[in-house]
């Protein structure tokens, strides 16, 4: 919603219902509600994007009951330009909602030269966050992780600087991200004697990659903390974007190295069967797979992207039919792992 000040420049007014149709799920055993679905700032919002159309995506999503806004240190291109923009953004429109908003960011990988701008050295870990909240225009962010594990520094350091940046009143609660199950339980040992409200693990979970389901999400479940599942979409397959092939311009036709050309053509044909399962539901393909997601309880939201406010709006529909027939689930298992 939008009104004009008395100078003409139209100021952000949150929609009234912005929480009626929002479905919120607890994160493990802590008092955190989040989003079903939750708004990520990866790709959109660095300095070569259009910074009215990340404004546009961030007012949708707040309208919609996306409470919860995701970011890293090493967001855009360049890096720290995601996490500038949305400080430019929350200043402009969300200044006077700012309790109503659940901001993550994180640090762990490559963010500037030299031996500390990088991993998991309290000495990165905290020089990276005071960037960030500097970045960012705030006091502290709600949650803080540590973006990957690092196989040098002990966990003991790593999981420390997390706890006293809980001290330091700069976090809430800290959070951790691609971590396997064993190295997730000694984090959570660890967070536990240190007293530290350790609540999220993000993954990366889609119907073409469950290394979570192979004891991360039981893990989790043991010691009482949520899952928030990022890259749902298999960087697009899961979309109708490749129901026909490869498009010009699109991520696999660039062969980015997070999705090239081979992987989207050694599953087109599970792609499509997959989506006639999806309009069988009255769905689409990637709402159906974000439902898909959510029906595991120990998932307390999925992460998504947006390239616009209407794909946005497209992808929440996925909340209206979070329901699978077990025979549903059964094909969809074997179609996946059919060879």
């Amino acid at each position: 919603m939008q009104i004009n000040d008395k100078s003409g420049v139209q100021e952000y007014l949150a929609s009234h219902g912005r929480y009626d149709t929002m479905k919120y799920n607890r994160t493990g055993k802590s008092g955190v509600l989040l989003p079903a679905i939750s708004i990520g700032l990866w790709h959109n919002f660095g300095f070569i994007d259009s910074l009215q159309n990340g404004r546009e995506i961030l007012r949708c999503a707040f309208d919609n009951g996306i409470t919860h806004i995701d970011l890293a240190n090493n967001y855009g291109p360049p890096y720290g330009s995601a996490e500038e923009n949305f400080g430019t953004i929350l200043k402009q429109d969300f200044k006077n909602y700012r309790d109503e908003l659940f901001i993550a960011t994180k640090a762990g990988y490559d963010m500037w030269p030299g031996p500390y701008g990088n991993l998991g050295s309290r000495k990165y870990l905290i020089s990276s966050l005071d960037q960030s909240l500097k970045r960012m225009g705030l006091d502290y962010v709600d949650i803080f992780y540590h973006h990957r594990p690092d196989p040098e520094t002990p966990l003991e350091e790593t999981m420390g600087a997390l706890a006293d940046i809980v001290r330091q009143g700069k976090a809430l609660y800290v959070g951790i991200s691609n971590y396997q199950p064993a190295e997730t339980q000694k984090a959570a040992t660890i967070l536990k004697e240190l007293n530290v409200p350790f609540i999220l693990h993000q993954a990366r979970y889609s119907m073409f990659d469950r290394w979570v389901e192979d004891g991360l999400l039981e893990t989790l479940d043991n010691n009482g903390v949520g899952c928030i599942a990022f890259s749902p979409l298999a960087q697009g397959m899961l979309t109708d974007k490749y129901l026909n092939g490869i498009p010009e311009g699109s991520r696999a036709s660039k062969s980015l190295s997070y999705l090239n050309t081979d992987t989207v053509n050694s599953n087109i044909e599970k792609i499509q069967k997959l989506n006639a399962i999806a309009q069988n539901r009255g769905q689409k393909l990637s709402q159906m797979a974000i439902a898909w997601i959510l029906r595991k309880p120990t998932v307390a939201s999925v992460l998504l992207g947006a390239s616009s406010a209407k794909q946005l709006k497209e992808n929440l529909t996925a909340l209206d039919n979070l329901q699978f027939s077990e025979d549903e689930l059964k094909l969809i298992d074997e179609i996946v792992k059919a060879n």
